[in-house]
């Protein structure tokens, strides 16, 4: 690889920075969506639960006026038709109905209230539960927005990312790499010494394995990741080359304190130029599928050399530097 032609200066915009901000839009997108579909799912719970009082209060409901009945039904058999003022003159103990009938009247009024209270808690209810209904089916039409909007975002993205990979291509083809394109970035995490080289990924081919892709083992470990991803230094150093052809298509090799040397390969673009010091976690570039590779990922050597054959096994070598893979 020391052979290959080194980058030269960039001359023209990348679609990079479109990947780079279309990243950015679709995880916004992403948080939006599940803030909404989050949202929908709590109104609907909300709608069961008063579903479940409104139900609970009708069949209190039932339970009182039959109550109620009952004791319409023992009034009449046991005053008939007879008015109160003639069952006090036919009364063997007029104070004894008297207590009785007192007794019945608030049994009545107390009925009466509680019919009344059940009735206004259920219409209350109702209202409520219709309210609720109203807001989660609203809720749903948001979400469906919000997915209709990331899914558009999602095919913007991709098509960027493809204008990236042919753009890439070009160079590899050409041998000959662009300059750095400079892409927004938060400031990088420099409370440790050591990072991971992409945030999210998921590894596939490790280091010493085989393949019919390779021509001995497998030399690094590979993180499967999207065209475009953001691929950021592991450590602290000095870029000590940039170049674009042969199997690893564009790569960025980065010099560290004690003599290691860190490899990032089949990218899409760079964000660096060769001599620029960087720090941890820093953007060297976006990964692609260039060079000697079936699909998108990047390919993370760690060596002894910058020079390809002196590779060590990167995921022992992050583990003892705190970063778990």
């Amino acid at each position: 690889m020391a052979g290959t032609p080194a980058a030269t200066a960039s001359d023209g915009p990348s679609a990079g920075a479109d990947v780079a901000r279309l990243f950015e839009e679709a995880a916004k997108a992403t948080e939006r969506y599940e803030a909404g579909r989050r949202a929908a799912d709590e109104q609907r719970a909300e709608a069961r639960r008063l579903e479940r009082l409104v139900d609970r209060e009708r069949r209190h409901l039932q339970l009182l006026r039959e109550d109620l009945g009952r004791i319409a039904r023992k009034q009449y058999r046991t005053g008939g038709d007879i008015s109160y003022t003639a069952q006090l003159l036919l009364a063997e103990d007029p104070d004894a109905l008297m207590r009785g009938q007192r007794a019945s009247w608030q049994a009545d009024l107390a009925m009466n209230n509680a019919i009344s209270k059940t009735q206004r808690t259920a219409r209350a209810l109702d209202s409520g539960e219709q309210r609720a209904q109203a807001a989660w089916r609203g809720l749903d039409a948001r979400k469906a927005e919000l997915a209709k909007l990331k899914r558009g975002i999602e095919r913007k993205l991709e098509q960027a990312q493809w204008t990236l990979q042919n753009e890439a291509d070009e160079q590899v083809t050409a041998g000959r790499c662009r300059g750095a394109v400079r892409l927004d970035e938060r400031e990088p995490d420099t409370e440790r010494p050591w990072v991971a080289p992409v945030e999210e990924y998921e590894l596939s081919a490790g280091f010493g394995g085989s393949g019919e892709r390779w021509a001995s083992r497998h030399t690094g470990q590979d993180f499967a990741v999207g065209i475009g991803a953001p691929v950021r230094a592991a450590g602290a150093g000095e870029v000590v080359r940039v170049t674009c052809g042969q199997g690893f298509g564009i790569e960025v090799v980065v010099r560290h304190k004690g003599g290691y040397y860190t490899q990032y390969a089949h990218l899409a673009s760079v964000t660096v130029d060769q001599g620029e010091r960087v720090r941890t976690g820093q953007w060297l570039g976006q990964a692609g599928t260039t060079g000697n590779s079936t699909g998108p990922h990047l390919h993370f050597e760690v060596r002894l050399t910058p020079h390809f054959g002196s590779g060590v096994n990167p995921r022992r070598w992050l583990a003892e530097r705190g970063v778990e893979l």
